[in-house]
């Protein structure tokens, strides 16, 4: 019984090595596969969330787990999380780690190559605008698909910094929208 509660140095540290090692496995998986992937889960994704810490956490238990390598693993990811935590404030490695947020739409016109390299369907952008409570696709000033996953959606009636936007490659094309929309909304009729 004993033998199930302890752990020798060399297991301690293959335990660390091997958690360590599927954490930053994991971390460029989602940087590879993008912001999508944080999204809101469908059933496939969650199947796929569910087999994936089965694997992180079997090799990181390693091939006879006790309570001590697994309580190492759990110390292990938490630690891992604090250091890139701490990493994610420089901003050049954020960059590295994290992907840069997509503009989904300019206006009422869906950025389909955006979209397609967002792995986003249409049918998820019209899902997510729906949820944001758009009735017409003209209320619509911008839609972006932040690094978290999150999809924010920008109204025409409510105002613009560009600031907000600094981050969104091709905000350009966003600021060229909202200037034509404003210009023909104060064109007389």
């Amino acid at each position: 019984m004993m033998d199930q509660l302890g752990i020798d140095a060399g297991t301690a540290g293959l335990v660390v090595l091997t958690t360590v090692a599927m954490y930053l496995l994991l971390v460029v998986c989602v940087r590879l596969v993008g912001q999508r992937s944080l999204a809101t889960m469908s059933s496939f994704d969650l199947g796929c969330a569910i087999a994936l810490g089965s694997v992180i956490g079997r090799t990181s238990l390693l091939l006879d787990p006790t309570l001590a390598t697994g309580a190492l693993a759990v110390v292990t990811l938490f630690a891992t999380q604090a250091v890139l935590g701490r990493l994610r404030q420089t901003r050049v490695l954020d960059r590295l780690m994290n992907r840069n947020p997509v503009l989904l739409m300019a206006g009422d016109t869906p950025l389909r190559e955006n979209m397609r390299a967002a792995h986003v369907a249409e049918d998820e952008l019209r899902q997510k605008l729906r949820q944001a409570g758009i009735r017409d696709l003209a209320e619509v000033r911008c839609v972006v698909l932040e690094r978290t996953g999150a999809v924010s959606v920008i109204r025409q009636s409510e105002p613009l910094d560009p600031w907000l936007f600094a981050d969104v490659p091709g905000a350009e094309r966003l600021h060229a929208a909202v200037e034509e929309h404003d210009a023909a909304r104060q064109a007389p009729s």
